[in-house]
């Protein structure tokens, strides 16, 4: 089961580049992964129905007990089959759905492939959290595949509303999830079912799930969303809203149902929830004359139908449930998919003026038929044979309260009536001639493999009608999980005999026509009827409120002050964790100021140093005193036997010095002018009390601690497991390498912000570089003879900018400087140094390459967009951990490689050294970033009188 969730993510990450070799083509070979899984899932039918089950775990974290488990039962099964079918089946129709020279279909192919993969896993995993992980994965793709490129206003409002409640029903279940799996005292989900246990926090825990479901699922009050996603392409909707991603929600439902059906609140939320849903879709489904939103409309109806059956907590609806879930998702992909053929071939969906398709597109139209006839219910289809299942087992008291029981069956027989009506009407709308209208042109016929797909999913549809028996092992083998409240369970299958549930059946047909007969003046009754109010626009009326209420607070709080700012949050330290340091701290029984005298005098030099950055007024002066108190940490470092850390302070304050002399050219040289002294005193104060603070917290968590440090170990550990006598290196880079990941992705965010609120224009392309033409042109406006040239850009500054001295120095030490962090790379895993150090160096060394010759000199050192180098670090980074896993050793786990070569002797290598080369290219690409951004770019604004303040009518494209 993993091997096919990796081929799934795979075929993602080539998906963009096949179709760029093969095309639309590229899709053919994509469905063959979700094929694969497919096939194999129907290898392991004989055992599921056998009573067995396929389990599959995979050590992820097991100090935390995390691991990668999954899990193939009778329900999973029956997911599975859906979720790769359909999906190998909609990959395959995309090659005909996609024109040949149609944009952003190779990452549309990608999204697609991977979604699939998350939908797979999802219904796979047998572990509450990954559960969680699988299904925020199908949340984030949606969300992609819904919005499309972006370009369309329509698209992006739709796929963020899908994701604020998508995203927000997923928090609300994790928190449900931590409580059931706390209260149970298992996180694997086939033991939490099994065992769920009871009391308060259980029952909270429930229905926060329930609420997951509920958004995933688009249940009342949650439905809106759904339809407005129909702004996504038909493949889209045809899969993630009729196979797969709404079927999350009622697989979560149906996978708690045996544990949790009794819980309190679980069948009124299920019971009343789905009904209602059911009813409010159909009611709109049949007004509208868009075929694609009136299917839409009807998924949503269809939803509810389903939640109401698997979530009943009874062995007979759970069975007709899992038959109607099979049935809805091939029917309902099927008719999307149709929808798709005839918005391809037509132009429109409006069914108003389409006419005569069914003579003209006959096969599609025998398609469309079948598919809706299994959704209105009509025998031989399965659709007939799933509603049938429901009446039969509410007739005979599938609900453990007789009189609830009768109610469900009379609101879903009339949700049912309701379905064949917008079935007769899509029909009547996509295919039929109607009187005043002239057929409809066909502006591209469909072709053979266009067709293919819907005529295999509507086909299904007919052949398992009279083969429902060929479902009852699976149907059974997922229903006898709960109890059976009828007397006995009744076999799926096409005829049963004459019984009510069959005169049921016959009342919606008859009831369904009725309806579509009347729909003019139904129709005029539902416009005369019609609420202003709707749960959309509700829905956006609170986000406006939510805008304005933070703008509110935010003008309110947020005054534009940094001191200000500051100043709040040192108070607030000073008066909660100072108060409880004063009162409650254990105070050290004796207290050592120095270790030695040369301790004390550079302790004295950043003391002063602190106390001139409150008196002078100079900004740059200011800058230089405020490094002089980290040059002294530094020094303080190295006193202390700690070469690794005094160096990378160091290298950390020399270059937040130069960040700040960049910074410095867009800020006021005089930066006390508003500053009274009676505001120098009070921040003198604040900081004074700030470091006393932290003083006494350092020397209290010293003296408190009683047990051994963990890091005592840490020397003999470092080389036995790390390779390395580095102690911070391998800290780094190997032990604690989750946290070193995770600050890096961090870094990346902060250059990426850096970037983006200085560059004016795109950040594609920033890279300044002179042509031979431009440098000559440089050279004769300066109306001097050439000079000699020690970098190759200097030409293009100013004579009164340049200095030889600089240049000369700068040629002769860069290669060197550059050299020497390779060294620091290289050999940080057993001396001072390492990939942090050593991109510090390297950075420093463009900082004195754009010092020396401006930022045509930056371009010619580093021809190289920073956001490749940082994203080449992440990935190299997080690669290292993806190999060992793959390898079969723990996710970043270090292996050492040791071998005797020719010329070279023994070389020992350690794999944590390609994770040092990650850390390196992102550091240096953060410093390029920082140097094209507030020193590049800032230079280009003042050189070609380009402020960042635009005219209020100029546009800017980023």
């Amino acid at each position: 089961m993993l091997a096919l969730l990796i081929a799934h993510l795979v075929a993602a990450a080539a998906a963009p580049l096949l179709v760029r070799w093969w095309g639309r083509q590229a899709f053919l070979v994509l469905a063959l992964v979700p094929a694969a899984g497919f096939a194999w899932v129907m290898t392991q039918v004989g055992t599921v129905t056998g009573g067995g089950e396929v389990r599959e775990t995979t050590p992820w974290v097991p100090t935390l007990d995390l691991e990668l488990a999954f899990r193939l039962d009778a329900l999973s099964l029956t997911l599975a089959a859906l979720v790769t079918g359909v999906g190998a089946l909609v990959l395959l129709y995309c090659a005909r759905y996609f024109e040949p020279d149609d944009e952003g279909i190779g990452r549309f192919a990608g999204v697609m492939t991977a979604f699939a993969g998350s939908m797979l896993g999802l219904v796979l995993a047998d572990d509450l959290l990954l559960l969680y992980v699988f299904w925020e994965l199908t949340t984030v793709f949606s969300y992609l595949l819904i919005g499309g490129s972006g370009a369309r206003l329509a698209a992006r409002r739709a796929a963020s509303q899908a994701l604020i409640l998508t995203t927000a029903g997923g928090l609300a279940m994790l928190i449900g999830l931590l409580m059931i799996g706390e209260t149970s005292g298992s996180y694997l989900l086939s033991e939490v079912v099994a065992n769920p246990g009871d009391g308060p926090f259980l029952i909270a825990g429930t229905v926060l799930v329930l609420v997951g479901a509920i958004t995933k699922s688009a249940l009342i009050p949650f439905h809106f969303w759904l339809p407005a996603a129909m702004e996504a392409p038909t493949p889209v909707s045809a899969y993630l809203h009729a196979a797969a991603m709404v079927k999350a929600g009622v697989y979560l439902v149906a996978r708690f149902a045996p544990g949790f059906a009794e819980v309190p609140g679980w069948r009124p939320l299920v019971l009343v929830l789905g009904l209602a849903t059911m009813l409010v879709g159909g009611y709109r489904a049949i007004r509208q004359n868009d075929l694609k939103l009136l299917l839409a409309f009807g998924t949503v109806s269809q939803l509810g139908f389903l939640v109401v059956l698997v979530g009943a907590g009874s062995q007979e609806m759970a069975a007709a449930g899992l038959a109607m879930v099979v049935a809805h998702a091939l029917f309902k992909s099927t008719l999307f998919l149709t929808v798709g053929v005839v918005d391809h071939a037509t132009g429109t969906r409006d069914l108003r003026v389409l006419s005569g398709l069914g003579r003209r597109l006959p096969v599609l139209a025998v398609i469309g038929g079948l598919a809706g006839a299994s959704m209105a219910g009509v025998p031989p289809l399965l659709g007939f044979v799933g509603k049938e299942a429901a009446f039969t087992a509410l007739l005979d008291g599938g609900l453990p309260d007789r009189t609830t029981a009768l109610l469900e069956l009379a609101g879903l027989v009339l949700g049912s009536v309701i379905t064949a009506a917008y079935t007769f009407r899509f029909l009547w709308g996509a295919f039929t001639r109607k009187p005043g209208c002239a057929d409809t042109e066909l502006v591209h016929p469909p072709a053979a493999l266009f067709l293919a797909a819907p005529a295999v999913l509507a086909l299904a549809s007919l052949v398992l009608g009279p083969a429902s028996p060929l479902l009852e092992p699976l149907a059974a083998g997922y229903a006898e999980e709960l109890p059976l409240i009828a007397p006995e369970a009744e076999k799926l299958a096409l005829w049963h005999g004459l019984q009510p549930a069959l005169a049921l059946s016959a009342v919606t047909l008859l009831g369904g026509y009725a309806v579509f007969a009347l729909r003019a003046p139904i129709n005029r009754f539902q416009r005369r009827v019609a609420v202003g109010a709707s749960a959309d626009e509700g829905y956006w009326n609170t986000l406006q409120g939510l805008d304005r209420l933070s703008v509110l607070v935010t003008g309110t709080t947020q005054r534009g002050s940094l001191p200000a700012y500051l100043g709040t949050i040192l108070v607030v330290v000073i008066a909660l964790p100072g108060s409880v340091l004063l009162f409650r701290a254990p105070w050290p029984g004796e207290w050592r100021a120095w270790d030695s005298p040369i301790q004390a005098l550079v302790g004295a030099v950043a003391l002063i140093a602190a106390v001139l950055a409150l008196r002078i007024r100079q900004r740059l002066s200011a800058v230089l005193v405020v490094g002089v108190t980290g040059y002294a940490l530094a020094v303080l470092f190295a006193l202390q036997g700690a070469p690794d850390l005094a160096l990378t302070q160091f290298l950390v304050e020399t270059l937040t010095l130069v960040v700040f002399v960049l910074v410095l050219r867009k800020l006021p040289k005089d930066i006390t002018d508003r500053h009274r002294p009676r505001e120098r005193a009070g921040r003198g104060v604040i900081a004074v009390a700030v470091g006393v603070l932290m003083a006494a917290a350092g020397a209290v968590a010293m003296s408190a601690r009683t047990a051994t440090p963990v890091s005592v170990a840490y020397p003999d550990e470092a080389y036995r497991f790390g390779g390395g006598q580095n102690i911070v290196n391998v800290t780094l880079v190997d032990i604690r390498a989750w946290d070193t990941l995770g600050e890096l992705s961090l870094v990346v965010v902060a250059a990426t912000g850096v970037a983006s609120l200085v560059f004016l224009r795109r950040r594609t392309g920033a890279v300044d570089r002179l042509d031979p033409v431009q440098l000559a042109r440089q050279e004769r406006s300066s109306r001097r003879a050439p000079r000699g040239q020690w970098l190759s850009a200097t030409a293009a500054l100013a004579p009164e900018r340049r200095s030889v001295i600089l240049e000369v120095i700068t040629r002769i030490l860069f290669h060197t400087i550059l050299v020497f962090s390779l060294f620091l790379l290289f050999s940080g895993h057993n001396e001072p140094g390492g990939g942090f150090a050593g991109g510090l160096v390297a950075g420093l060394a463009l900082v004195l390459r754009y010092l020396a010759g401006g930022r045509y000199e930056l371009g010619e050192a580093a021809p190289v967009d920073p956001g490749l180098l940082l994203g080449a670090g992440l990935l190299f980074a997080g690669g290292t951990g993806v190999v060992g896993l793959m390898l079969g050793a723990e996710v970043l786990q270090t292996a050492i490689l040791e071998n005797t070569f020719p010329v070279l002797g023994d070389v020992k290598l350690v794999t944590s050294l390609f994770f040092d080369i990650g850390v390196y290219l992102i550091v240096v690409g953060l410093v390029l970033d920082i140097l094209r951004s507030l020193g590049a770019e800032l230079d280009r604004q003042a050189d070609e009188d380009d402020p960042i303040d635009v005219s209020p009518g100029e546009v800017i494209v980023r």
